[in-house]
């Protein structure tokens, strides 16, 4: 019993392999041929003087793809002295004596309907084969669908459907949808060209995501989109729409995160100059174009305006305790605008504006402000004398040099 179970797993495995080989050519490295391999051409050098139908002469009566297309020794013959040896290595490698390949398609296609009833030219289709040596290098050398929808379209008498040329829709993706976030970054793509989404999917299809749920009775179209979270969309009711095949449920809370580390990823989808301001605006109560304003923004003295001795509020307290936090928001180094309102010395006079550093702050350093004028010290010290090499005792510079500012 051993030994026959042996022998069918041998007969398997001995099947197996003749299958997969049956249609792999490979050189003596190992790596698959090409037929640039097995003969030196140049369909450039040919096409100056020659149509494509004087070598593929099969091509016009041809119905399938599994008929053989390519020139035969005969057909060589007609232009090659084929019977002198001397000739031989002028397109053959030395013993090198097999066939050229075919590759086997899994379409179904019709030359003759194409040649003889459109009169269609071959380079229309096999795009940019006239300038390569060999077909697998032009740019298009067998039709993309792109192509082949100029007239494949619900638009032409020529058919649409798939199963008229594919023999399997099994797993028809395109390269570009096999990427990694594909999902995340299809409306690039599709801002690039809608029409090549149109060749496959229909609104039906997007709607599978972005659609209404249960209780929402507008339908998303390209120009009436349902944003969930929206204050002109109720956005308070459980109305949400099925965007949770991108987002969690409670994406809502969490989303700044991304916003912040993932920004890119944000604007596949969503434009922040539209999208974020429907909440995120001036306006708007708790929120702000920096993000949701926490609930320690909201008390009566959160700012309040002060000089040295008074204080500012209970934003100048926080931001002592935590600058950091303050940081995920806001600029703290002098270029947001919330910021600079209140934070900036535009007269170099000490006492006259709100406390940002302690005292004597970097008094003892040979900072880059001596000798650079871009240094962040003079994003908010913007007198006169605020620059390198000032007057010592005036304005900026009188903070540290000269006594008339102590």
């Amino acid at each position: 019993m051993k030994i026959k179970k042996f022998y069918l797993v041998l007969l398997g495995s001995i099947l197996t392999f003749l299958t997969i080989t049956a249609f792999t050519t490979v050189n003596d490295n190992g790596v698959n041929k090409t037929n640039k391999d097995i003969i030196k051409f140049s369909h450039k050098t040919h096409s100056g003087s020659i149509e494509c139908a004087e070598c593929h002469t099969k091509v016009t009566t041809s119905s399938s793809l599994t008929d053989r297309l390519i020139p035969a020794k005969e057909i060589c013959a007609g232009c090659h002295d084929v019977e002198d040896e001397k000739n031989c290595y002028t397109c053959h490698y030395e013993d090198v004596n097999e066939p050229l390949i075919q590759n086997k398609s899994q379409l179904y296609f019709n030359h003759q309907i194409h040649k003889s009833g459109d009169k269609l030219v071959c380079q229309n289709c096999h795009k940019g084969i006239d300038n390569v040596d060999y077909a697998y290098q032009a740019d298009e050398p067998n039709p993309s669908m792109k192509t082949c929808y100029v007239c494949h379209n619900e638009d032409s008498a020529a058919p649409s459907a798939c199963q008229n040329c594919h023999m399997s829709t099994v797993n028809l993706k395109p390269k570009n949808h096999q990427i990694v976030n594909f999902n995340k970054n299809h409306k690039i793509m599709y801002n690039a060209n809608p029409d090549d989404c149109k060749m496959c999917h229909n609104n039906d299809f997007c709607e599978n995501c972005h659609t209404g749920t249960t209780g929402f009775s507008n339908t998303n179209t390209s120009k009436d989109f349902y944003t969930p979270y929206s204050p002109n969309n109720n956005s308070a009711s459980i109305n949400q729409q099925q965007i949770t095949t991108v987002h969690d449920l409670n994406y809502r809370y969490t989303h700044g995160i991304d916003a912040k580390g993932k920004s890119t990823e944000c604007t596949t989808c969503h434009q922040k100059e539209t999208f974020c301001v429907e909440c995120h605006n001036v306006d708007g109560g708790d929120f702000a174009l920096g993000g949701v304003v926490p609930h320690s923004h909201t008390s009566n003295n959160f700012v309040l305006p002060g000089t040295y001795g008074s204080g500012g509020g209970e934003h100048s307290i926080l931001a002592k305790r935590d600058i950091e936090s303050c940081a995920s928001c806001h600029d703290v180094q002098g270029g947001d605008p919330n910021c600079i309102m209140c934070h900036t010395d535009n007269d170099g006079i000490k006492m006259t504006n709100p406390r940002t550093h302690d005292q004597n702050f970097l008094s003892d350093l040979e900072g880059d402000w001596h000798n650079d004028s871009n240094a962040i010290c003079y994003t908010c010290h913007t007198d006169a004398n605020a620059r390198p090499n000032g007057t010592p005792g005036m304005g900026f510079c009188g903070y540290c040099h000269g006594a008339n500012n102590d």
